[in-house]
């Protein structure tokens, strides 16, 4: 019932359980890229303006330094934000799975 709703046409509910096998089959992989590449962004960052904070020495590096302290608090939010959201999506399918009824 989870792979087949009602309502399909015959012809079409092989396509239909292909695809839907897929998705959930890739849903974790999905996550974990995204996490991986909002959490990598972060890092990378951080890296660019610390290299802008060594090239321009002691007399202009306290501007990329300053922005290294904003960018690593804004970095810890996301990471907090992003860890909600991954445990918010995973009750969402695990609930999901566990009550298959609808």
């Amino acid at each position: 019932k989870l792979l087949m709703p009602s309502g399909v046409p015959v012809f079409l509910l092989p396509l239909l359980v292909l695809i839907e096998v897929l998705s959930y089959l890739t849903l974790p992989i999905i996550l974990s890229v995204r996490l991986f590449a909002n959490m990598m962004a972060g890092h990378t960052m951080l890296k660019v303006f610390g290299g802008f904070d060594v090239m321009l020495g002691i007399v202009g590096g306290w501007a990329p330094l300053a922005f290294i302290v904003v960018f690593t608090g804004l970095e810890l939010l996301i990471a907090f934000l992003q860890a909600y959201v991954f445990a918010i999506l995973t009750c969402i399918y695990l609930n999901d799975a566990i009550h298959l009824h609808h």
